[in-house]
C-alpha cells in the first residue's frame, strides 16, 4: 500500500520561510518522479514544482527563484523549501508520486496540509 505523509504545513507571515516534507512508502522511492502540488478555495490544483528520479527540477513560473525542491532517497522524503512567501502561496500543498506520461498524471497522492500565508 502506497503512503504519502505531507507535513510542515502553518501559519506564518508574508516574507517568511517554509519547509514541507512528504515521507513515502510502499515504493521504490529512489525509481520515481515526485511532485508538489497546491491547490487555493476556489481554483483549480496546480503544480508548483517536480523532481524526476534522476533530480531533473522543474517549477511553476509563480514560485521560482523562492521555492525549491529536493529529495532524500535514504529516507524516502521530498522536501519543499519555500521562502518568500506570499498571501497568494495560501493553499492546501499536495505530494504526488509516480509520474505517468500515459495519462499526464501522478498515480499516488497524499492528503495534503495547509500553509496559509498572513499579510
Amino acid at each position: 500500500q502506497v503512503q504519502l505523509v505531507e507535513s510542515g504545513g502553518d501559519l506564518v507571515q508574508a516574507g517568511g520561510s517554509l519547509r514541507l516534507s512528504c515521507a513515502a512508502s510502499g515504493i521504490i522511492f529512489s525509481l520515481n518522479g515526485m511532485g508538489w502540488y497546491r491547490q487555493a478555495p476556489g481554483k483549480q490544483r496546480e503544480l508548483v514544482a517536480s523532481i524526476t528520479s534522476g533530480g531533473s527540477m522543474n517549477y511553476a513560473d509563480s514560485v521560482k527563484g523562492r521555492f525549491t525542491i529536493s529529495r532524500d532517497n535514504g529516507k524516502n522524503t521530498v522536501f519543499l523549501q519555500m521562502s518568500s512567501l506570499k498571501p497568494e502561496d495560501t493553499a492546501v500543498y499536495y505530494c504526488a508520486a509516480r509520474w505517468n506520461p500515459l495519462t499526464g498524471s501522478y498515480v499516488y497522492w497524499g492528503q495534503g496540509t495547509q500553509v496559509t500565508v498572513s499579510s
